[in-house]
C-alpha cells in the first residue's frame, strides 16, 4: 500500500509558514529523535535562508541512547544548526532551548526586544507539547492525533514570542520507506494507512534490528521465520483472537504498533545517520 496524506491545511500552512519564516530570529524544528531524518520536512529546510536552526530531537527516552547520540553529533557539524535532545515535556530540559535562543540572538532578548522565535515540525512530533512546557500552562492543543494545530499561535514569554505553527509533511512522499517509519511512530493519519501492512513493515525491521528487545517483550525463545509470524506471535501474546481462537491481525497489529509508540517494547530507533546506516543492516 502506497502511503499518502496531506490534509488541505497543510498547504495554506506551508505558506503561512514561509511568510514568517522572513520575521523571526531564530527557527525551532522539533523532530522525532527515532527518526530524526524522516520526521524532518526538506521543505521546510528550504525555507530556511541563513536563520539559526536549532533541531530538538523530541522522545529521546523512547530512542536508542546510541543512536540519539550519533544524530547529534551529525546535526551539530552542520552550518548554523543547533541540536539537542530534549523531551517536551520536561520543563527543565525545555527550558534549555530559552537559554540557547538567546545566544543565537544575542541582540534581541532585551526588554523591548524579544526573541522572536518559530516552532516548526511535521503533526504529532510534539511542537505544541513544547510550548506548554515552556509556558508552564496548556496554551496550545496537544493530542495523541496528527494534526492537532491547524493554524498559527503566538505565545509571549520571558523574553521570547513563540508562534506554534500547524505540523506539515511534504506533498508528494515519495520516499516511501520514510512514510511507512512516519506511521509506525504515529506521525501519519490513520485514515491514510493499513495498520496491518504498517505493522509488518515494523516488525520486520525489529526483527533485524532489535531481535533481543522483541524476544524479551513478547517471551519467545526464538523469533519466528516472517514479520507476519510475528505478528501472529504478538497477536496470541496480547490476546488479540476472534471466534474459534483465530488471531485478529487488525487488532494484533494496532496492538503491536501502540506499544511500539509507547516505548513497551524498548528504547527503539528507526533509523541512523548516513554513515551508520551500513552498520544497521549488518546488525
Amino acid at each position: 500500500m502506497t502511503i499518502r496524506w496531506y490534509p488541505g491545511h497543510m498547504s495554506k500552512a506551508l505558506e503561512s509558514i514561509a511568510d514568517l519564516i522572513k520575521k523571526v530570529d531564530v527557527v525551532i524544528e522539533v523532530l522525532d529523535a527515532r527518526l530524526p531524518l524522516s520526521s524532518s520536512n526538506h521543505q521546510l529546510q528550504a525555507l530556511r535562508r541563513t536563520k539559526p536552526w536549532v533541531k530538538v530531537l523530541n522522545k529521546p527516552d523512547l530512542a536508542d541512547p546510541a543512536v540519539t547520540a550519533a544524530w547529534l553529533k551529525q546535526f551539530k557539524g552542520e552550518s548554523g544548526v543547533s541540536a539537542l535532545a530534549i523531551s517536551a515535556k520536561k520543563q527543565l530540559e525545555a527550558k534549555k532551548l530559552i537559554k540557547l535562543c538567546k545566544q543565537l540572538s544575542p541582540k534581541s532578548g532585551r526588554p523591548g526586544f524579544p526573541v522572536r522565535v518559530m516552532v516548526v515540525g511535521i503533526p504529532n512530533v510534539g511542537k505544541s507539547t513544547l510550548i506548554n512546557t515552556l509556558a508552564g500552562k496548556s496554551l496550545a492543543k496537544v493530542g495523541d492525533k496528527p494534526a492537532i494545530t491547524t493554524v498559527n499561535q503566538r505565545i509571549e514569554l520571558d523574553g521570547i514570542v513563540l508562534s506554534d505553527t500547524p505540523g506539515v509533511l511534504w506533498p508528494d512522499m515519495d520516499d516511501q520507506e520514510g512514510a511507512y517509519r512516519l506511521a509506525a511512530s504515529g506521525a501519519i493519519g490513520a485514515n491514510a494507512l493499513d495498520y496491518h501492512m504498517v505493522a509488518l513493515f515494523a516488525a520486520e525491521y525489529l526483527m533485524r534490528r532489535y531481535p533481543e528487545l522483541t524476544k524479551s517483550r513478547y517471551k519467545l525463545v526464538e523469533l519466528p521465520e516472517s514479520p507476519s509470524a510475528l505478528i501472529e506471535e504478538i497477536g496470541s501474546s496480547l490476546g488479540c483472537l476472534i471466534a474459534g481462537g483465530e488471531i485478529d491481525l487488525n487488532r494484533a497489529s494496532e496492538a503491536f504498533l501502540r506499544e511500539l509508540r509507547a516505548g513497551k517494547i524498548g528504547r527503539i530507533s528507526f533509523e541512523e545517520p548516513a554513515l551508520n546506516q551500513e552498520s544497521v543492516s549488518q546488525t
